[in-house]
């Protein structure tokens, strides 16, 4: 499936405003998160090394903490107005990284967890991502994670669809290629599921400025840069009245959920030169 391109300084800019009052606008980002929280219990070691990708203003974080006291958990964001956030509050905070998912500064199989809520579908490059989790993580280590799917924000990109051609609503990517970037990336056990989330506004201007408050607004590459005229938001307000439920305009949302485990030392990996296996040293002593 192909994406419209992501601006990605656009995506650490727009986090790094929203950071302040972040949690105000995400309560559909916090509702996810407990529910992936959830899923955690299918962990089968106990962790001495969690790592929550994309952690925001650290509301998993701390949660993973509580859940597992004698782990070490690793707070992981690009965005360091999120993570001033996450060092805030009550509660011992947990160690905080400023790393982009891409590369993450963190040895190979050191991570027994890796849990991550609605960041994927920021990635530039979504096998890159996959491998580098891989990487990190120890044999039977548990991958956690939640992405919007391509449904999400349908009525908000149809609406803006009568208007222009130019993206105004990210793309996001489909649970199907997620599961395909799983299994090339080596992992095993994948399981993944869908869940389908309605959230009502009184108008279409109060959905904006919460995707807006919580980061998440439009940050395609090839966006229109300029001021959107009075004219050309009043049409697509108009456009959007196709959707209006009584007095209630519906925004939707795909939620994809993906589960999965780091194979045992040795498993290969496909790459573009053929399929690669690592061992570590002491795999490979005689007994």
């Amino acid at each position: 499936m192909s994406l419209t391109p992501l601006d990605k300084n656009a995506i650490r800019q727009s986090f790094e405003r929203a950071a302040p009052g972040y949690d105000q606008h995400a309560v559909l980002e916090r509702e996810i998160e407990s529910r992936l929280l959830e899923r955690v219990g299918f962990l089968r070691v106990e962790p001495s090394l969690v790592v929550d990708i994309g952690c925001g203003t650290g509301s998993a974080s701390k949660g993973l903490a509580t859940q597992f006291k004698r782990a070490n958990i690793i707070a992981l964001d690009w965005s360091l107005a999120m993570l001033h956030q996450a060092g805030a509050g009550v509660g011992t905070p947990p160690w905080l990284l400023c790393a982009d998912m891409h590369s993450l500064p963190l040895a190979a199989g050191s991570v027994d967890l890796v849990f991550s809520n609605l960041a994927l579908q920021w990635s530039c490059d979504l096998p890159a991502v996959m491998h580098e989790f891989r990487r990190i993580m120890r044999p039977e280590a548990m991958l956690v994670f939640t992405c919007y799917g391509p449904d999400t924000l349908y009525e908000l990109k149809q609406a803006w669809q009568t208007i222009d051609e130019l993206p105004h609503v990210n793309d996001f990517p489909d649970m199907h290629d997620i599961g395909d970037g799983l299994i090339a990336a080596g992992f095993r056990e994948p399981v993944m599921d869908v869940e389908r989330l309605t959230l009502e506004y009184p108008d279409v201007l109060a959905l904006m400025r919460e995707l807006k408050g919580s980061g998440a607004h439009n940050v395609a590459a090839h966006r229109f840069r300029g001021l959107t005229g009075k004219s050309r938001l009043q049409e697509m307000q108009q456009a959007y009245e196709q959707f209006r439920r009584n007095d209630r305009y519906p925004a939707s949302y795909e939620v994809i959920y993906g589960a999965a485990f780091a194979p045992a030392e040795g498993q290969p990996v496909r790459t573009p030169d053929g399929e690669i296996a690592t061992f570590s040293v002491d795999a490979l002593r005689f007994r």
